[in-house]
């Protein structure tokens, strides 16, 4: 426990610091599942005409 009171300028500081740090995860999220839906993705419209055939 501190003796002395956090000063305003902190509060603000750690609010800001918070908000940029949920925006980059929310960034990596995005990105991840980019990827992977890329990466396992199938061409489904081969499939639906390899079976037709």
């Amino acid at each position: 426990m501190s003796l002395r009171k956090p000063h305003e300028l902190h509060q603000r500081r750690f609010s800001r610091n918070l908000g940029v740090g949920l925006t980059l995860a929310a960034f990596i999220v995005i990105i991840f599942g980019l990827t992977v839906v890329k990466v396992s993705g199938t061409d489904f419209s081969l499939a639906t005409q390899e079976v037709q055939n």
